[in-house]
């Protein structure tokens, strides 16, 4: 399991620290949430400050945009350092034209998808892409309970994903703690987001290494 800490919930009061303290706790990648409150009813940050964690850390810039018509601003994060690049299906009219936007500058691409959208809706782009995102809770917010009947989503897309001998990646975000990540594993999830289990633990080291499943 990769664990992808969020950084909605660090203390931006001491960003730079808080984004080496998940560095040196093992963090596989650094998850950015792009919220433009029209999509989701919260307002994030954009690509100036992309571009400033870029030039904070080497960790893979997990950028998660929760934004409508993303295709009028994948530019814009990819010149600010984003590495990994997400956009949710219920955002967008063009999702090839994403898809092709993000591949063309040789950056992973994955797709999001809220709790209610069926997964009929994603299926086709499926070998096109690098990863699934499921949200386990509807966007926008931090801090939210795991939505439970997610699980038998995220196993009903791996089981999709091994039949159809797919390479995609299923990355999971919200709701997500120690005391859950070993159902998401059982499920299927290979990545993890974790915004305050993490960055609201005392032991940041600790954290990552349970939600990686990992035993002393």
């Amino acid at each position: 399991m990769k664990v992808a800490p969020s950084i909605i919930a660090a203390d931006f009061t001491i960003i730079k620290e808080e984004i080496k303290r998940v560095e040196d706790a093992g963090a596989d990648l650094l998850h950015l949430d792009i919220m433009d409150g029209v999509f989701v009813p919260n307002l994030t940050f954009g690509p100036m400050i992309v571009d400033a964690i870029n030039r904070m850390t080497d960790l893979t810039l997990d950028t998660h945009l929760m934004i409508i018509k993303p295709e009028n601003y994948i530019e814009r994060f990819i010149d600010a350092g984003a590495d990994w690049i997400s956009f949710h299906i219920e955002a967008t009219r063009a999702p090839e034209l994403c898809i092709k936007q993000i591949k063309s500058h040789k950056k992973k691409v994955g797709l999001a998808i809220s709790p209610p959208t069926p997964f009929q809706n994603i299926y086709k782009y499926l070998e096109k892409i690098d990863f699934v995102l499921i949200m386990t809770v509807n966007p926008g917010f931090y801090g939210q309970k795991l939505i439970p009947d997610v699980l038998t989503r995220i196993e009903q897309l791996k089981d999709f994903i091994n039949k159809k001998k797919l390479s995609c990646l299923i990355e999971v975000d919200g709701g997500i703690n120690i005391n859950n990540v070993q159902k998401l594993d059982r499920a299927g999830a290979d990545i993890v987001v974790a915004g305050a289990g993490v960055f609201k633990s005392s032991d940041y080291k600790s954290a990552i290494k349970g939600l990686k499943c990992l035993k002393d």
